[in-house]
């Protein structure tokens, strides 16, 4: 049985792994929901893609107390923990590149903003053309997505490109000092070991949430697929070296 305070210390583990592919994620995130503040509205109506256990949507809450969230995602153990620890955020469990799933989400009206951070890139380019076209058929006029995350620029500005990645790795070495966090593997291997996520854990092996990699890595690609999705305006509004906050407005 996963009880809430051992939620919230396997949250507080995620969050530190985390950082130590992103020191500036705190930030990040402070940039991000500062532009959902500034959206328009006191109580916006707001989407996290990819939320995993709820790390951005509390946040999200804890800053704008009269928001809505509703939190995606498709790993059933990131959820379960995100349920454990928050029971007052609502999460969904669907897979984005299902055709049809805005039509889980329950929304009486259009969303003001869908937000997401450091989970879009899992997406292959095809499957995210349709996420994004999806998306934007649930957004109000003016809505916004904002979507944090690594994205390289290899196919248009290779030379800044490393630059951007050398600028990420210096900020990395200055935070830790060659004392990196646990990373990603470690975690899902300490997890896997405690009896307390069994169910959990076997539920991840038939609910199609495993990686395989970054596809969808380049900048150009979510700029496309938000440009074709009918979102007019698209461009980086915080950015610390290759780690960026795209935020793309709907026409």
């Amino acid at each position: 049985m996963l009880t809430h305070d051992a939620a919230l210390e396997w949250i507080t583990r995620w969050d530190r792994q985390q950082e130590g592919y992103l020191p500036d994620r705190e930030e990040r995130f402070t940039a991000l929901i500062d532009a959902v503040e500034a959206s328009g509205r006191p109580d916006p109506l707001v989407v996290d893609l990819g939320c995993g256990p709820g790390s951005l949507s509390a946040r999200l809450l804890e800053r704008l107390p009269k928001a809505t969230v509703i939190s995606v995602d498709a790993d059933p153990l990131l959820l379960g923990l995100g349920v454990a620890a928050y029971p007052h955020l609502r999460f969904v469990p669907l897979d984005l590149r299902t055709p049809g799933w805005t039509e889980s989400l329950g929304l009486d009206r259009p969303a003001d903003v869908a937000v997401s951070t450091t989970a879009l890139h899992w997406i292959s380019g095809p499957d995210l053309q349709r996420v994004y076209a999806e998306l934007a058929t649930v957004l109000r006029p003016g809505g916004l997505l904002l979507n944090g995350d690594h994205m390289e620029t290899d196919d248009t500005t290779p030379a800044i490109a490393h630059l951007e990645r050398a600028v990420h790795d210096r900020e990395t070495e200055r935070a830790f000092a060659g004392d990196r966090p646990e990373n990603w593997r470690q975690w899902w291997d300490a997890v896997a070991a405690d009896p307390a996520f069994t169910e959990l854990h076997a539920a991840r092996t038939t609910a199609g949430a495993d990686h395989h990699g970054s596809e969808s890595p380049l900048l150009s690609a979510h700029v496309d697929a938000l440009r074709a999705a009918g979102f007019t305006e698209v461009g980086t509004l915080w950015q610390r070296g290759d780690n960026r906050l795209l935020c793309a407005v709907r026409h």
